[in-house]
């Protein structure tokens, strides 16, 4: 089946020891998730590679008589527009000092991802899940303005690690137009237990992440 367009992106900050999605200040947003947004000018691409990996052949009597089986471990190079500062700062692991300063932590953390995009006829969409990964952003290229703005994109790099419930799979794939879909199911499985709260007043939670 053929796609068309980058509808949105989802991320989620996971406890490393519960499996369960970060919250509030410790997470991404008040109920934990964060979702691309006109306000923070969206996701611009999302190339998905190492999908499926060719497996080792065996031969036997002088022929190729089978093929060793390979887990899907999949990297995610992406590219947001605009992610907000305490966003991309957390997805990437990097600690406030408190005084404006970000450093590296030791360990990276666990971040959940789904990329979601659509069926040709924008009926239906397909979404790319993983439930467990790490971000890491490997190069900034700063150039001057000219005539023009030079922009810098936040291009970062997802590698997606095995996750239990998926047979230690790195990624899942989900089509709305199945008879069994269920949105809410989908990021309560991927997303760590995610349950949305209830929208107050203004902006919905869970939005931008702000």
């Amino acid at each position: 089946m053929a796609i068309v367009g980058l509808k949105k992106s989802y991320l989620a900050l996971i406890d490393k020891n519960t499996g369960k999605i970060l919250t509030g200040t410790a997470g991404l947003s008040a109920d934990g998730l964060y979702q691309s947004n006109a306000k923070d000018l969206g996701t611009k691409s999302a190339n998905i590679t190492n999908i499926a990996t060719n497996g080792t052949q065996v031969f036997g009597d002088n022929g190729l008589v089978d093929i060793t089986q390979s887990k899907s471990f999949p990297q995610v190079a992406g590219v947001w527009n605009n992610l907000p500062f305490a966003i991309k700062s957390k997805i990437k692991g990097e600690v406030s000092d408190g005084k404006g300063g970000y450093v590296q932590a030791q360990g990276l953390p666990q971040v959940a991802l789904i990329i979601e995009s659509e069926t040709l006829d924008r009926s239906n969409s397909i979404f790319y899940a993983f439930a467990n990964g790490h971000v890491t952003e490997s190069a900034v290229n700063i150039q001057t303005d000219t005539a023009a703005e030079s922009r810098v994109d936040d291009t970062l790099t997802y590698q997606s690690f095995g996750f239990d419930a998926w047979n230690n799979q790195g990624m899942k794939t989900y089509f709305s137009g199945d008879t069994g879909f269920d949105k809410t199911a989908m990021l309560k499985e991927v997303m760590g237990g995610y349950t949305a709260s209830a929208p107050s007043g203004g902006s919905g939670s869970g939005t931008s992440g702000q």
